[in-house]
């Protein structure tokens, strides 16, 4: 097709298939499978190719979860009968509150107060909900290594490359305070993660990329787009 060989395309294309890699894994199928929103009517009926999570068999990675976190049979079962339950609303999740706040409540509230029914799945969509889904941090931290201790410094001490990683990531904090970090050759050196030298070589479809793991960037990116 034409499109597919247009450098927009591309661009958006890959950043897309990033995303997807980044998200399509065990434990974030579970989190998703997990998300009582995914089975509202309201959030179903918003687009007719929407299916609910169980259904969906783009991320059936959560099997894989429930099995590592539930390698014996018996708990395994009893953790299949309740996600069965909450699925179909049966039970307890029959009740009309329960049903309703699917689709608008926030999904770690709603366990809290319709999920003692289904005391272990309970456990796990709680402490799945209640952090964000994102391997960015680590991956910001893995960026970070690899620039301290590469090829030419392999003969540093793994305590000095923490001391410098620690050191690193102090100042990014320290600086985004201050007003050079907003402008000037400086400006902005340390979003992605390193990944990127400057911002010169790069498109505003890269750096929306980027804001993705970095929400607060984005103003001065596109502020200075429109100036």
């Amino acid at each position: 097709m034409v499109y597919e060989e247009s450098p927009f395309f591309q661009v958006v294309h890959g950043i897309l298939i990033d995303r997807w890699n980044k998200n399509n894994t065990p434990l974030h199928c579970l989190a998703h499978a997990l998300n009582p929103k995914y089975y509202s009517e309201q959030w179903l009926n918003e687009d007719p190719t929407r299916v609910p999570p169980y259904k969906d068999m783009e991320i059936n990675e959560r099997t894989k979860c429930i099995r590592k976190y539930f390698p014996n049979l018996k708990e395994r079962n009893k953790v299949n009968m309740e996600y069965a339950k909450f699925v179909g609303k049966n039970g307890d999740f029959r009740d009309f509150d329960s049903i309703e706040n699917r689709y608008a409540m926030d999904p770690k509230a709603w366990w809290v107060l319709h999920g003692a029914c289904a005391p272990v799945l309970q456990t796990i969509a709680l402490r799945l909900l209640a952090q964000p889904s994102s391997s960015s941090c680590a991956e910001r931290n893995w960026s970070t290594y690899s620039f301290v201790h590469s090829m030419k410094q392999n003969k540093v001490t793994p305590k000095s490359v923490e001391d410098l990683v620690y050191i690193h990531s102090n100042l990014r904090l320290l600086s985004r305070k201050s007003p050079q970090y907003a402008q000037g050759e400086t400006k902005m050196w340390d979003i992605g993660g390193d990944a990127f030298d400057s911002l010169e070589d790069i498109g505003v479809l890269e750096v929306a990329s980027l804001s993705l793991d970095e929400p607060e960037m984005e103003s001065i990116v596109f502020l200075d787009e429109v100036d």
